[in-house]
């Protein structure tokens, strides 16, 4: 067994199809599929069905597929210790990243970290808060960025710098002349939210709970998996939301969306790595960067 061929069998289970794993691999189909069928071949077990032009793990597959994972964790763990000796000449680092830090804030650091070390290559996946942590614990990701809270003991966690929520609608939506307090108007107005599981959405349940009230009290019009989908829905008059200042503030200064004047607890950005992996200095630079100091300061608030 070589780590070639764990490698390819990881890309295939991830995706159950050879073509678009061949693909991300720059390999031929047919040196993947050599790849499965020596390994299966080798032990004597089937890792996949082939059902007619599809494929799909079976339960061997499955539970190898977690042990594959662990032992490419422990590669990439050699290799950043020699990349580390090597002074940063070569090497990759594998980023995961919620939308909000992902989006608007990790681009730029990256920009800066390979203008630096122009031999380590980076890797960026977005997601939510959830599958952030999930690719840290699966050794698919070195260090990860995110706004939500994240309790998870294989993980430290270490806060960087301090995010601005803002309550926004679109500047016609009658909501904005309604009458009563604050509570009462929340309780009244239609709500697009983020997916549960992410940071946003958790901001914003924990900015209706500084009202007293829950996301089942309120009227959701819209649940979406993206800040731009949920400013967008907004912009158009789908209702009100909680935004980082990061996502509205474009918004905000084209005046497509209007801000409510109240009062919303504020949030912190964090850094995640997993507290059994090594954590070389390619990894702890680019946190470095991201954290307000060498790079500069903290996101300008104006801007999306």
């Amino acid at each position: 067994m070589t780590l070639e061929q764990l490698r390819i069998f990881v890309a295939v289970a991830e995706r159950e199809h050879v073509t678009q794993a061949a693909h991300e691999l720059h390999l031929t189909q047919s040196a993947v599929s050599a790849a499965i069928t020596a390994l299966e071949g080798r032990y004597a077990i089937r890792l996949f069905d082939r059902i007619g032009r599809r494929i799909a793990l079976t339960d061997a597959g499955r539970t190898f597929l977690e042990e594959a994972r662990a032992i490419l964790g422990r590669a990439a763990d050699g290799e950043a210790v020699l990349s580390d000796l090597a002074d940063f000449r070569r090497g990759e680092l594998a980023i995961a990243a919620s939308q909000t830090i992902g989006a608007y804030w990790i681009p730029r650091v990256v920009r800066a970290f390979t203008k630096s070390y122009p031999g380590i290559r980076v890797t960026l996946e977005l997601g939510n808060t959830e599958f952030v942590a999930g690719r840290l614990r699966d050794g698919a990701a070195l260090v990860g960025f995110v706004e939500g809270p994240v309790d998870e003991p294989s993980l430290a966690i270490d806060r960087l710098f301090d995010d601005e929520l803002v309550l926004v609608t679109a500047p016609a939506d009658p909501w904005l002349a309604a009458a009563g307090g604050m509570a009462e108007r929340l309780r009244a107005a239609r709500w697009v939210l983020r997916e549960k599981g992410s940071g946003t959405r958790v901001a914003l349940e924990q900015a209706l709970a500084h009202y007293g009230l829950s996301a089942a009290d309120v009227d959701v019009a819209l649940e979406l998996p993206s800040n731009e989908a949920v400013r967008t829905a907004v912009e158009a008059g789908a209702g009100v939301t909680v935004l980082s200042r990061m996502v509205a503030g474009a918004a905000l200064a084209a005046g497509t969306l209007a801000q409510v004047e109240t009062p919303l607890p504020g949030r912190g950005f964090h850094a995640l790595r997993h507290r059994e992996r090594y954590f070389g200095r390619a990894a702890a630079a680019f946190v470095e960067l991201v954290r307000p100091g060498p790079f500069g300061r903290a996101p300008e608030r104006s801007t999306g």
